[in-house]
């Protein structure tokens, strides 16, 4: 079985978000179970020097886009064992950010077409082209309209996977003829058509042979109007077309017993785990408590997580409650400056760090007692599988992967992981909080928290199970 990723980003060359860690994982997973897996990117400008310096240059070939056409540069490197791709355009690429350009339609539409060009050059044929988000979705509709008649691409099956329905890729009509030289019979209510415009995630769910999610709670989400953003009908028609699975977290690198960047490595100790608070404290300026709950944030500051339900009850909790909190993140501005002021009201209770940093987000997970995710919407979630991973709680709202992956306490049979609160409010928010906290200072309880948490198997090992049988249903070989 072969199989080719198509993704915009992926660790350890690029990141924006969540997708560049499932990138960067599952194929070790999927290589693992037996698949000759290969990942194809962008090379863009900001990927890291010491990795642009182990590019092999393979060879170029030249892309269709409308009139004309572009070059594209090929370039190789493997990493851990997984063979990536690169392709190589300065005017699409050569720029200090990854999205977020007026012409992303056309950058993007280049690289669908790109990954499909540049198959025969590098002489790999897969089984299965694996496609993520909407920065890849046009690969099976121009599979279909410009490749299908050539043998060597013939028996070539598509996946789509959607990371965040959120974002579509929603661009003008003229996309469709002057970029993708693709005719109407593909602007149809059953093709690409949104509204007028041209919706490349569309376009990866209609041709696609299987889509998938990144949980079932969101594949079941997504079927609804609150969370369909538009597509929710289309998606209700799929039926088995559509399946949710569990992202998992690179265990190797996500592990409290071997991670550098903690001063004290632990298992499941919870007396480490105190300890590193104390450091945690003492570099953030906290007062010094061993036994004072402590409730951690790692999130972008955007609505979408829930931060609005933070923002009305948190100089309560500060104010009454015997906690502390910590907040690693950027965002909206809005967020930003309400937790610089929240921090300047309760200084000795919040530490606010409006930054991104990989480090201390590890030395706050391994450092809190609780970690808080009210997400509005979580197609997956990340963060709680890295709590859960060492020894932090979560209390979330029961939805998306947060519900799949979190399961709350119950007290009188001792399963679970965690503490969930269904209603998108704050005070019922506050009150699962103030649950967990009770529970932390019964030791009895929390140790079997601790102890169901650390226990879990969050790897990608069983999530690279239910991908294989997709992919060998899909190519006709199961």
């Amino acid at each position: 079985m072969k199989v080719l990723f198509a993704a915009a980003e992926s660790v350890p060359f690029i990141k924006t978000g969540g997708l560049a860690d499932v990138i960067g994982a599952l194929p070790q997973a999927l290589q693992r179970s037996g698949i000759d897996v290969r990942v194809v990117l962008p090379k863009y400008r900001g990927i890291p020097e010491k990795y642009r310096d182990q590019m092999e240059h393979l060879g170029e070939v030249y892309v269709p886009v409308g009139w004309r056409n572009q070059y594209c540069g090929i370039e190789k490197c493997v990493h851990d064992g997984i063979t990536y791709y690169f392709v190589d355009n300065e005017y699409y690429f050569g720029r200090d950010s990854v999205y977020g350009y007026m012409d992303d339609g056309e950058r993007f539409g280049f690289f669908n077409r790109a990954v499909l060009q540049l198959l025969k050059a590098i002489d790999f044929q897969p089984d299965v082209i694996h496609c993520h988000d909407w920065h890849a979705a046009l690969i099976p509709v121009l599979l279909d309209a410009h490749y299908r008649h050539d043998l060597f691409y013939y028996q070539m099956r598509t996946v789509f996977t959607i990371h965040n329905l959120l974002y579509q890729g929603i661009f003008p009509y003229e996309v469709l003829g002057e970029l993708l030289e693709l005719d109407n019979r593909y602007f149809t209510m059953n093709g690409l058509e949104y509204y007028g415009k041209v919706n490349f995630m569309k376009g990866g769910i209609v041709y696609s042979d299987h889509v998938t999610t990144v949980s079932p709670t969101y594949a079941r989400e997504i079927q609804t109007s609150h969370y369909g953003y538009g597509l929710e009908g289309l998606l209700a028609s799929l039926g088995p077309k559509l399946s949710g699975i569990v992202n998992g977290i690179d265990t190797k690198s996500y592990n409290p017993a071997t991670d550098a960047q903690l001063e004290l490595k632990y298992r499941s100790s919870i007396s480490k785990k105190k300890e590193n608070k104390i450091r945690l404290q003492e570099e953030l300026n906290l007062p010094i408590s061993a036994d004072i709950p402590l409730i951690a944030m790692v999130t972008r500051l955007v609505d979408s997580k829930g931060l609005d339900l933070v923002e009305r009850v948190l100089d309560e909790m500060l104010t009454f409650d015997d906690i502390q909190l910590v907040i690693l993140g950027t965002g909206d501005s809005h967020y930003e400056q309400w937790f610089r002021e929240a921090e300047h009201r309760h200084p000795s209770k919040l530490s606010a760090q409006i930054t991104f940093s990989d480090a201390l987000s590890r030395k706050i997970y391994a450092s809190s007692d609780i970690f808080l995710m009210p997400s509005n919407f979580e197609p997956c979630g990340i963060s709680q599988l890295l709590a859960l991973r060492y020894g932090s709680i979560p209390v979330v709202r029961e939805t998306g992967g947060l519900n799949d992956t979190v399961h709350a306490y119950n007290e009188f049979t001792g399963q679970g992981n965690g503490f969930t609160f269904t209603n998108i409010n704050a005070h019922d928010m506050m009150h699962t909080i103030r649950r967990a906290v009770s529970f932390y200072h019964e030791p009895e309880h929390w140790n079997k928290l601790v102890k169901n948490a650390t226990s879990g198997d969050y790897s990608w090992n069983v999530s690279a199970g239910e991908y294989k049988d997709i992919y060998e249903r899909v190519a006709g070989k199961s």
